[in-house]
């Protein structure tokens, strides 16, 4: 048997993907396809080295040695072909608490933040939580594909936008941004001094016939205007140890962000004790273990799209990257809530709702399926029933 079809027991592990079942859905009998993390163990590597360090038994204080930096450098640049340098990183708990510090560095309250909706909810919360004005460059949605509409793009920026807050790859409709699209993003934003923070949390969970580029590794000028947060917590399912970094080779700006996490009480050169153990170790042996993820997910993404649209009147997004998968239940005919409540009452599955992402999304829902395939397969089987039933 794979690693991937095993069947772990997740209840009570403190799991919130699976223990807050009934309290975020109202129901015990749901099969949870929502929250952002995986049902498959991390590879052994990591894992052993967590055990060898959980042995010597002493947790004090951590420091991101050579070591350490040394596997997110190379990681980095056999992975996504982007050379940097290990002064460039800082480090932090994860990507949501770099851009909460990012934002307060880099903005005042009243400034504008662009976004590109439907996306990722903690956007709009960082944004509106630090009293700055949200401003959407809603995607093109047609033929079940997203695009950048530039023309709103361009224009949006010139309206007094400080800051714009990339998503890539894209988390809810599972995007990967080609190297074209990034350079046009890259050109309006520097054309009007606008900064570029960029979420690639996802950057590593990528399909076959497509390539993650890491906006900043497209020329220096470019790298001189961004700051980038990446993770190895989606792409080995590490989320619990909370572990990310950010790369940012402008000194000044590095500085900036900087202090703002020491003033939030963050070292930017410290992470605890496991999770500089499993940083190291999931970037020093993790390259196998993936590569046979990601060609679980893409058999999972294609399963999920052709049992559906073949069975029912719901289109799938065809995502190039995340293991997140963007389902279009507009031919159902119902609202935000009561799609919500279709999904949870008679399909009793555990997805997030589309309108969580912003009103664009509120025909659709979001189903993660880094999932034994037998627990994906139920999943699917219950929505396919549901919907027949109508």
């Amino acid at each position: 048997m794979s690693i991937f079809e095993e069947v772990h027991e997740r209840k009570k592990t403190r799991s919130v993907k699976w223990d807050m079942i009934e309290s975020v859905f109202g129901s015990k009998e749901v099969v949870p396809m929502w929250v952002a993390d995986m049902d498959f163990r991390a590879p052994n590597k990591i894992n052993e080295a967590l055990i060898k360090r959980a042995e010597h038994g002493i947790y004090g204080y951590t420091v991101i040695d050579k070591e350490v930096q040394d596997s997110v450098v190379n990681w980095i640049g056999n992975r996504h072909r982007w050379e940097i340098n290990s002064e460039w990183l800082s480090f932090s708990p994860g990507v949501v608490n770099t851009l909460h510090m990012a934002i307060q560095a880099f903005t005042e309250p009243g400034d504008k933040v662009l976004i590109q909706t439907p996306v990722y909810t903690p956007f709009y919360n960082v944004i509106k939580g630090h009293h700055r004005e949200i401003v959407k460059n809603p995607l093109i949605y047609n033929d079940g594909q997203y695009h950048i509409d530039f023309d709103d793009f361009s224009e949006k920026l010139k309206s007094g936008v400080k800051v714009f807050v990339l998503c890539s790859p894209h988390n809810p409709v599972g995007k990967v941004w080609s190297i074209d699209e990034l350079k046009e993003i890259a050109r309006l934003c520097l054309e009007n001094g606008v900064m570029i923070i960029s979420d690639e949390i996802h950057a590593d969970l990528v399909f076959r016939g497509v390539h993650h580029t890491p906006i900043a590794s497209i020329s220096h000028e470019i790298a001189d205007n961004t700051i980038t947060c990446m993770a190895p917590s989606k792409t080995f399912n590490l989320a619990g140890l909370e572990v990310s970094y950010v790369v940012t080779s402008n000194k000044e700006k590095r500085e900036k962000l900087n202090n703002q996490f020491t003033k939030q009480g963050y070292h930017p050169n410290g992470l605890n004790t496991m999770a500089n153990t499993a940083l190291e170790a999931a970037y020093t042996h993790g390259g196998p273990w993936l590569e046979e993820l990601i060609a679980v997910l893409e058999s999972h993404r294609n399963y999920v799209i052709e049992t559906l649209e073949s069975e029912t009147t719901l289109k799938v997004t065809r995502s190039e990257g995340t293991y997140l998968l963007w389902i279009d239940c507009s031919a159902l005919q119902l609202n935000s809530d009561d799609l919500k409540k279709f999904m949870i009452q008679e399909a009793k599955v555990g997805l997030n709702a589309g309108v969580d992402y912003g009103v664009e999304g509120e025909q659709f829902m979001r189903m993660n399926i880094a999932c034994p395939r037998a627990t994906l397969e139920e999943g699917v089987k219950r929505i396919i029933d549901a919907v027949k039933q109508r």
